[in-house]
């Protein structure tokens, strides 16, 4: 009886998991989810009876479709993509120089008006002299998108987000995310881009942190997001709700460059990382979490900017650890 129960369960379990990968990626997916439903009842109906065939092809349908899984749902670069992830950023390195392609900078009206543009841009590692981490927040504490922004001295900003490359009529679901319905991107952008829109046009609630780290870590971790870029134009990889997504890329580049650095739940627990970077000394400027919290939250900033060629200046102001810009 035990055992009954025990592949019961296991063949529940089995039925979601196929289910729901047909569910997102098989054609006529009504019916191939109805055929698997069904085959999985027989499967445990017959086990209770004591009947093992509908079992037997129950194992062989799931065999087929681990078949189907493994090795006909591949990643790809060439699909019909959203306009906002339609190009992919790679680059070159040339000594110090970093010439990096597909920068985005659109001009955003609103969530369908807006100008596309995709620009080459050129970066001096010599004059890299900051590192943000940007939290964008959409109703939910625990969960917040998260992108790094590098400066330089000659005044320029590139922020590097890890992104959902959703096709043309896909829309985010988390889970879905478990089961290959999207791609992977490292996207590099101007802030008045990728900050700018999620405050102004999407309604979120943004954040900065100023993180310190020596100046060889800062650019290894540059050179981390865009050899990333360059291998995910290369070589495709597929979105995870867990195991690949905005934060864990980071931190999967970060601990490259500082051995050890502890796993923690609130690396997908996203929206709390100030309180995670916070233990680890990587925040200066404020003694508590909630001081850095309340400082960093530009979303008022970003609305007020009248000149766009500030938006980054503006949304800087008074977040600890970043020095006011002197009088002219």
């Amino acid at each position: 009886m035990l055992l009954h129960t025990v592949i019961v369960l296991a063949v529940l379990a089995v039925a979601l998991w196929g289910a729901l990968a047909l569910w997102f990626q098989a054609p006529l997916r009504i019916i191939f989810v109805a055929a698997w439903i069904v085959l999985a009842i027989a499967a445990a109906i017959g086990v209770i009876r004591g009947t093992y065939l509908p079992l037997a092809l129950f194992a062989a349908a799931w065999i087929v479709i681990q078949a189907w899984w493994w090795l006909g749902v591949r990643p790809s670069n060439s699909r019909q993509w959203m306009p906002e992830v339609a190009e992919q950023t790679y680059g070159s390195v040339n000594g110090n120089l970093v010439t990096v392609h597909n920068v985005r900078n659109f001009e955003w009206r609103s969530r369908t008006d807006y100008d596309p543009r995709w620009e080459t841009r050129t970066y001096d590692l010599s004059k890299l002299q900051s590192v943000d981490m940007a939290l964008s927040y959409w109703g939910r504490p625990a969960i917040a998108h998260t992108m790094v922004s590098f400066g330089f001295s000659d005044g320029q900003y590139v922020i590097f987000s890890v992104e959902i490359r959703r096709k043309q009529g896909d829309k985010f679901s988390e889970i879905g995310g478990f089961f290959r319905q999207y791609e992977l991107a490292v996207l590099a952008s101007t802030e008045q881009d990728s900050l700018r829109v999620r405050t102004n046009v999407r309604g979120e609630e943004g954040y900065l942190y100023r993180i310190q780290m020596p100046p060889d870590a800062a650019r290894a971790l540059f050179l981390s997001y865009l050899d990333t870029a360059n291998q995910l134009r290369d070589h495709p990889r597929f979105y995870n709700t867990v195991t690949a997504n905005c934060t864990t890329i980071i931190y999967q580049l970060a601990k490259q460059i500082v051995p050890g650095l502890p796993l923690d739940r609130r690396l997908l627990l996203s929206g709390y990382l100030p309180e995670y970077m916070y233990e680890l000394d990587a925040l200066s400027g404020a003694d508590s979490v909630e001081a850095y919290r309340q400082a960093g939250h530009y979303t008022q900033r970003a609305l007020a900017n009248k000149d766009v060629a500030n938006f980054s200046q503006d949304i800087r102001k008074g977040v600890p650890g970043i020095a006011e810009p002197a009088p002219h």
